[in-house]
Order: structure tokens, then sequence, then C-alpha cells
């Protein structure tokens, strides 16, 4: 039974990314619903979904409102929603049967359960199943998942465990790892528990690992993947252990047709041939899966399935040059457009979650996307990863309820495939530091993927073809830049104090990302990048970036992402290319801006004036003038009220408003937005604590997220949000209820609720078994902590405990404000009130 979207490792954590800069995609609608896994957050350093990475569908329940017995309404998502697939599995449910019996079975003991097999074989996916299955999740209080790989760190693994237990702040990024594993066995203590640890490869780990999980004799569980039979034993001696064997023939079959027809029958001319395809992949699920790939996209005749057949060798077990083989087959089948596409994959380290925006900036910048009528860039890039995707040689770690795929990765074992074909073909080196490295060979090379320290200084290499240039460990620049054919230079893990001046030579350059601290000012002659794609600077610890008014003139920029930034625009041609401007603070978007910028698609932008000044400066009335505007995040400072005459672009997509006072005018416009689908209202002020929404409103809105709220009630029926999917209510402290009318929502497949009063949690209660009853099976809830615990352990109101807590952060706002305001006068030339530090973590 091995699942085909994401054979073992799609649920991979991502521990070993280290990239600090790899996009910067905060207004994504983050309620991302793991493919196939359990897995926790992707523990992305990333400035991808940053923010937002805690509203990620967290798939333990932390069970705090025993008495009402929500683990009963956390059911497994099911394999109709629109926003999430559920795996297939073909083979193994005898192992996925016993298993469960183990882990609910009457030993009270700790036990390990080991589930052995070589990569491939699906023993991820299995413990994916078993993690996720609605009984388990019932019976385990606290549900937890990493992944060690071959390369891993101890801190990494405990916060992938407290991510994905849902007990991770901000806070803890300060903790020592002695710490962390103190955090970790209280919140394991007294608990029954399972832990999935995957794939791993070194007992060491594990020992380190285990001997922090308490065996309080309550019936917890731990589950292992790994490759290595010694493992297993070492970790129990008396624990079961399933080894995974291959497909039967019929097996092989079956999970041959189902990538092939997906839901349509094999036609029976076909049936013979498939057959032998099958049966010469050796029951090895990866090369079924990658083989049913080549077949679904090819054209369905018996010509093309018997050449399949004569020219696929056999798997020999144990033979992996043979194994390769027939996985090449994936390769030597793509279209030429798309071989340089999946070559590039091998870049990333093992296990790596690939943001999908930053991969396509990427191709882009590489220049392997061609241009289509009608399609920029982008779209053509989402049109290849998606036909990669089809041919199952990609991996859809989450996507969003909009069906955007938001995170994606490889298999390691296509990734070795990947990596092979590259070097054979001279496309890709990656470094390792036990390999020296001859000038001869670096002279070769297009693509150059640092992953270690490098023992070779590149400085010596004076006559390169090397096309791009990327870090994924903190190292240093060569001495001297001299790669002139050089397009792109990740360099996102190297923390600068300021600007690499030589990169300004470097005049072929499409693609730069770096990571800064302190004040950093980006030159003028950075103008001298004329082919300049995508810029992406950002803040490692404290600072801020300065950046020239000539910016915005580069006329083939793309994408420009930063923390926040000052950016004054003055009179100048149009830059019709600039798709994305994120991280910029007080832009004032004056006719002449506006001319400049005319298509953008992504804005990010930050006020910082106080309510003396107002909004007024900044020409925000002028944003509807964007009519490409499709996402747009807008972060305020003390709860600024928006203009009157606010008006937002009509082809907004994505809306998120944050620290803000809005009127019931300007939420009437919200809700007027035709083609608006995802709406994230955080430590937004409503006019009074009653909304009462309309219909003809929200008509497209599929996900709802309010956050940090005052509101006390809120009326509303099934017609006035008819598109919705998915509605996240977090630290609502004085509000009432859900209303029960948006149960009658047809579309409606998930409620979250975090932080709130318990009379919202009964309220999603009796929303979830009044449709049971109705016979809806597909809409879950996902309930957390509640703040009337508060009440009786401290004896005092939520209203008293939220007002402390507001007296608590405006006063730090006030502290840091005032210590900021004189720091900027005395560095800075330009009005020190454009300067304001935001709050963000505060504000989340």
């Amino acid at each position: 039974m091995i699942g085909m979207n994401d054979i073992e490792g799609s649920s991979k954590s991502s521990s070993n990314n280290k990239s600090a800069v790899v996009g910067f995609d905060n207004d994504s609608m983050q309620i991302n619903v793991p493919l196939g896994g359990p897995p926790p957050e992707f523990k992305s350093t990333s400035i991808d979904g940053i923010e937002d990475i805690g509203e990620v569908v967290k798939t333990n329940e932390q069970n705090e409102v025993k008495d009402l017995q929500l683990r009963n309404s956390l059911r497994a998502i099911s394999s109709k929603s629109t926003f999430t697939k559920k795996i297939t599995m073909v083979g193994f449910e005898d192992d996925l049967l016993q298993i469960k019996e183990e882990l609910v079975g009457q030993s009270s003991r700790l036990k390990i359960i080991s589930i052995v097999g070589m990569g491939g074989i699906g023993k991820t996916t299995l413990a994916s199943n078993i993690y996720n299955d609605s009984y388990i999740k019932h019976h385990f209080h606290i549900r937890a998942w990493t992944t060690l790989s071959q390369e891993y760190h101890v801190r990494e693994l405990l916060v992938d465990l407290l991510k994905s237990m849902g007990d991770f702040v901000d806070e803890m990024n300060q903790k020592e790892t002695d710490q962390l594993k103190t955090r970790v066995y209280q919140r394991l203590r007294g608990n029954k528990y399972l832990i999935v640890m995957d794939d791993v490869w070194d007992v060491k780990a594990l020992d380190e690992l285990t001997r922090i999980f308490p065996d309080d004799n309550n019936g917890s569980r731990i589950i292992l993947t790994t490759r290595l039979s010694s493992i297993a034993v070492n970790a129990d001696s008396s624990g079961p252990i399933h080894h995974l064997s291959f497909l039967s023939p019929e097996q092989s079959w079956n999970l041959l047709c189902q990538k092939a027809f997906g839901k349509e029958w094999c036609p029976s001319e076909l049936e013979e041939i498939g057959r032998r395809i099958a049966e010469k992949c050796k029951g090895l699920p990866l090369a079924l899966v990658v083989i049913g790939g080549v077949l679904y996209k090819a054209e369905k005749t018996r010509a093309n399935w018997e050449y399949v057949a004569e020219n696929v060798k056999s798997a020999v077990t144990g033979n992996y040059d043979d194994f390769m083989e027939i996985l090449s087959w994936s390769y030597n089948h793509l279209p030429h457009r798309l071989r340089a596409c999946f070559l590039y994959m091998g870049v990333f380290p093992e296990d790596y979650v690939i943001h999908v925006t930053h991969l396509i900036r990427l191709w882009v910048a590489e220049g392997f996307i061609k241009p289509i009528t009608h399609n920029n860039l982008e779209e053509v890039a989402k049109e290849y990863l998606e036909e990669l995707i089809d041919r199952n040689l990609i991996m859809v770690r989450h996507w969003i309820c909009t069906g955007e795929i938001i995170t994606c990765s490889i298999h390691d074992i296509m990734r070795e495939l990947c990596v092979r074909k590259a070097q054979k073909e001279k496309f890709l080196h990656i470094t390792d530091q036990k390999v020296e490295i001859s000038t001869e060979l670096m002279k070769n090379q297009r693509h150059l993927s640092i992953h270690r320290e490098m023992r070779y200084d590149l400085s010596d290499i004076n006559d390169s073809t090397i096309r791009s240039l990327l870090y994924f460990t903190d190292s240093l620049l060569p001495n001297s830049l001299c790669f002139q054919l050089l397009r792109v230079l990740e360099a996102g893990n190297i923390i600068f104090s300021e600007f690499p001046i030589e990169i300004v030579k470097l005049v072929n350059l499409r693609y730069i990302a770096l990571s800064y601290t302190g004040i950093f000012k980006i030159p003028v002659s950075i103008a001298k990048l004329c082919n300049l794609q995508t810029l992406m600077v950002f803040r490692n610890y404290k600072g801020k970036i300065l950046l020239p008014e000539e910016l915005l003139k580069m006329p083939q920029l793309r994408h420009l992402l930063f923390d926040e930034a000052v950016l004054l625009c003055s009179d100048g041609p149009q830059n019709a290319n600039l798709q994305e401007l994120s991280g910029v603070i007080d832009f004032r978007f004056t006719q002449e801006a506006l001319q400049i910028i005319p298509n953008l698609k992504t804005l990010g932008i930050s006020y910082y004036c106080d309510r003396e000044t107002g909004l007024s400066l900044y020409c925000l009335e002028n944003l509807v003038l964007l009519q490409q505007l499709e996402s747009l995040k807008c972060n305020f400072w003390r709860h600024i009220p928006l203009l009157q005459n606010l008006a937002f672009p009509p082809n907004l997509k994505k809306l998120t408003l944050s620290g803000c006072r809005i009127s019931w005018r300007n939420m009437s416009l919200v809700g007027s937005l035709p083609n608006l689908e995802i709406l994230k209202l955080k430590h937004v002020v409503f006019e009074n604590t009653s909304w009462k929404t309309k219909e003809g409103e929200f008509s497209q809105l599929k996900f709802l997220l309010v956050e940090r709220n005052l509101l006390e009630f809120w009326e509303a029926e099934a017609a006035h949000f008819p598109s919705l999917q998915i509605l996240c209510l977090r630290h609502c402290p004085f509000l009432n209820c859900i209303p029960s009318e948006i149960g009658e929502i047809l579309s409606l497949q998930l409620i979250i609720v975090y932080e709130c009063r318990l009379s919202v949690f009964i309220s999603a209660n009796s929303i979830l078994e009044e449709q049971q009853e109705l016979g809806n099976d597909y809409l879950e809830v996902h309930a957390y902590s509640y703040l009337d615990k508060y009440e009786t352990s401290h004896g005092i109101s939520n209203r008293k405990m939220y007002t402390e807590y507001e007296k608590h952060i405006k006063a730090t706002r006030e502290r840091s404000y005032i210590a900021r305001h004189r720091r900027l006068e005395e560095k800075s030339e330009m009005p020190s009130k454009r300067y304001y530090r935001f709050w963000r973590k505060a504000l989340d």
C-alpha cells in the first residue's frame, strides 16, 4: 500500500533547509495541509512564509478541552477535500493494520515500532497513513513527527518536535539545546504520545532523542523508519520490526494502472504489455510511480507501451545501478524544455523543502523558461512544474485552498538521478569538503551548488563557464568574483555588513539573494546590472536597508523583496516587468510612482506613522489604480484608522490587513471585492464589537482568518460566505460563539479555533455534530487551547487578562519606539518617522 503522490520521503521535514533567503511569500494563505504527511511545519529558515508559519495546520491536537472530547471531531481530511489530497495506498494493508494494533495494544510500557526497507519502498508513506489515521489521532493525546536523515542537528530535531506538537513560540529560538530537551520532556510527561522518527541513519541521534522521551507506562509509542536493520534492532531489541518487501505482481500492476490512468480503466489491448512493464519494476513502488508517470504523459498506444516494455531493464534487487537505469527512463522521455528544470532540482540539499516561488524565480533567471503567447514567464514556469509533478518526478509538500502549490520536494533517490545526470552532462557540480576540486573541473561546470565549506578558492578560476553560484551553507564569497557569465548568485546564507561591491561588475546577473546585518545601503551603481530580474535582501538580525531611487528604473526587474526597506520614487520610465514589491515601508503611491510600477501583482507594505500624522501623506487611495494587483499585504503601526476614501484594487485575490482600525464601510469594500479568495485580519480593530455580514459580500472567499480581535458578536448566514472552505479564529478572547449558520455553508471543510473562549469551542463542536447528523462527513474542527481556563487558575476575567496583555505590548512598543527614534535621528539623514520598527512578533 504505497502512496503515489508522495512516496516515501514526501513528508520529511526540512531540517536541512538552511538557506536564509529563498523567497518571500508572507501573504500566501498559510493554512498548508501537508500532502500525505504529517509533517510538522516545514522547518525552513527561509523568508518564505516565515510570518505565518504558525498558521500551518498541525495534525496533532492538544486536546485542551477534554470535557468536549474534541478529539473525536478531528478526523482525517476527506479525500474529496479541495485543498488537500489523501495518499493512495497499494499493498502493505497487513502491515498497516498490524502496526495500528501494536500502537493501541494493551502493553503500557513505551514501545518502539520499526519500519525497515530500502529507499523508495514506502516506509514514510506507511508511517504517514498511520499517523494521520482518525482512530490513532483519537487514541493519543500528543503526536509529533521529525525527520533525521543522514545530516541532522539535534537542536533542529527538537524544534521540529515542538512545532509538530504546537508548542513552539518565537522565544524558543534563543534557547539552548538542553533547554529544548527539557521542554520536550515536560510537554510529553504524563501524556500518551506517539512520536514518528523518520529516515533514521544514526543510532547516536536515535539514542540522544529517545532519552528525553518519558516512559510513564501509559501506552506511549515511537515509530521509526530506517533503511538499516541494525538501527531497528539497537532501538528496541524486543520491539516489533516490520520489514517492507517488494510489491506482488498484482499489487505492482494495480499501482502502475493507478499512475498511468488515474481513475480510468486500462484498455484491454494494453493490459498484457502493462503487466510486463510492472513486472520489470520488480515490485519497487518508486520505480512503478516514475514509469507510471511516463506512461501517463505518453500517448496510450500499443507501440508506445511496447517500446517501454522492451527498453526498461529489470531492477535486480540490491543493484543500485540497474535501479537508476529504470528511473533514467523518466528523464530520457522528458521533453527537452523540461530537462534543465528537472536537473536543476539537484542543486538543493537532500530533503530540502523548496518554496515554489523560489524555484520559479531561479528557473526564470537561469533562462530555462521560454515565453509563450499571452503567458508571462512565471506562469509558464508553473506549467512546467505541474508537468513534472504529473510525471511524479517532483512531489507536492504543501498547497492552499485555492489549489496553488506552496512547497515541493524531490525524493532523495530521484535527486540522486538528477545529480548523476547533471554531472554526466557537466550541468551541475555540488561541492563537498572531502573532495578536492580541480581548476579544470570547475571550468567546465555551468552551475555550482555549495553545501559545505570549500577547500578550493574560486578566485583562482579566471575563465569559467559557471552560470550560477548557490550557497546553502554559511561560507565566504570568493576574494574576487570573476564569473562574467554568472546569472544567479544565491548567497542568502552569507551575512554581509556591507554590500559586496564587486557584484556590480557581473553584468549578466539576473538574480541576487543576500542577507545583511546593521545598516545596509545598496549603491547607486547597482543600476549597472541591466539584466537583473530578482533582488532579495533580508535582515539577519537587526538593521535597516536603504535603497537607491535608481532601483525602480532598472527595466528588467521582476521581483524586489526586502524586510523593511526605504524606497523613494521619483519620475522615471515605466517598469512594465516589475511584478512583486515586498517589504517596503512608508511608500508613497503618487501618480508618478504608479506610472513606474503599473503591472504589480504582489505588494507588501508597512506604515509606521502616528495617529496624528495619519495615512493621508501616502496616497493610499491610489491603490485602486493597480489594476493587475492580486496579492496585497498591509501592516500598520498602532491601530491607525484606514482612510475612508480607501478603495482596493478590483482584481485582488489575497488581502492581509494587520494592526489597523477599520470602519464597516471599508469592510464592505473588502467584502465587495469580486475575486477575493483569501482574507486575513490580524490585530485589526473593528468600528464596534459586533460584525454583521451581508448577502452579496465575500462571494468568492475561500479562507478567512480573524486573529487578535476584540470582536464579541458575529452575525452571519451561509449565503454571506457561499464559497468559504476554511475558517480560522485565533486569539479572539471576547467572541461569544461562531454563528451556527456557518455550518450550512456547503463548501466549508475546516474550522480552526485557537485561544478563544470555551463557548466558541462549544459552538464549533455543535456545528460539527449537526453536520454529522445531516450526513456531512467532510467538515473538520481543529480545536486548540481555550482561554477560560485562566479564570479558574488565576481568578481573573478574560477581558482583564487581555487588557493586561495589551498594556504589556503597548509598553514594549513605546520603549522600543523611543530608542529606535533616537538611533535613527543620529544615523539617518532622512526623516526618522519613516523608520519606526514594525513589531511583527508582537502582532503575531
